[in-house]
């Protein structure tokens, strides 16, 4: 649990004995009142997660963030090397190097120099 006096992601002000929480998305501390029996204040929320039945702290800041999207699935079959890529593409193994030197096209350069491409981070036919 977070320390106290330590301040407030969401509100700056120092946490207290009896409010203080961690986000568990961004990790940082924020206020949660955890008795019913005094008033507290609220910088975030907790929660019972149904599918592993445990608690969940997360803090205003992080639930107003869009949720992350999932990356689509990945195959191996989607790298190309510079010369699978400059086909895919229509273009000459050189074009698409020059591209990628220029930064025009995502990819990576191995260690040994060798060039990976996305399928999906290419351009067709241009």
């Amino acid at each position: 649990m977070a320390d106290v006096g330590e301040p407030c992601v969401v509100c700056t002000e120092p946490l207290t004995e009896t409010s203080g929480a961690d986000c568990m998305r961004c990790g940082r501390p924020y206020h949660l009142n955890r008795r019913n029996d005094i008033p507290g204040k609220d910088c975030g929320t907790a929660w019972i997660n149904d599918d592993i039945m445990s608690l969940e702290f997360a803090c205003e800041v992080c639930l107003l963030l869009p949720e992350e999207e999932e990356e689509p699935e990945f195959s191996l079959d989607d790298v190309l090397d510079l010369d699978e890529g400059a086909a895919y593409a229509g273009w000459s193994a050189e074009q698409l190097q020059r591209a990628a030197d220029a930064g025009q096209v995502a990819h990576r350069k191995t260690g040994g120099g060798i060039y990976l491409f996305r399928r999906g981070d290419l351009p067709r036919g241009v």
